[in-house]
């Protein structure tokens, strides 16, 4: 079953959001609040579907907070939207739209 944006969106505006440990972590390490991710998941764009992750399909949404790109990995699942990880795409690894990755 595919993620939807309109699934994504639904759930972040009802905060039905569980957060991973991994994702906390790398959170904190990289100055990136709650705030963002949702501002981000409220406004997404699914740039990657992996169909095959387990326990459920996951997909990368890029979204933006204040202009700031962000990277949210994420899967939904028991009715929540699981947060995996969280990141600011590089512009060496990434286009300049942070859409495709380089190379």
């Amino acid at each position: 079953m595919s993620i939807s944006e309109r699934e994504i969106i639904s759930l972040a505006k009802e905060r039905r959001i569980k957060w991973s440990s991994h994702a906390v972590r790398r959170m904190l390490e990289r100055g990136i609040s709650r705030e963002e991710v949702l501002s981000c998941l409220l406004g997404d764009e699914i740039i990657e579907r992996y169909p095959d992750d387990l326990p459920s399909p996951s997909c990368l949404v890029l979204g933006y907070h204040k202009d700031k790109p962000l990277h949210v990995v994420c899967a939904i699942g028991q009715g929540k939207l699981w947060i995996i990880t969280v990141y600011r795409p590089s512009p060496e690894r990434w286009s300049d739209d942070f859409r495709r990755r380089r190379g």
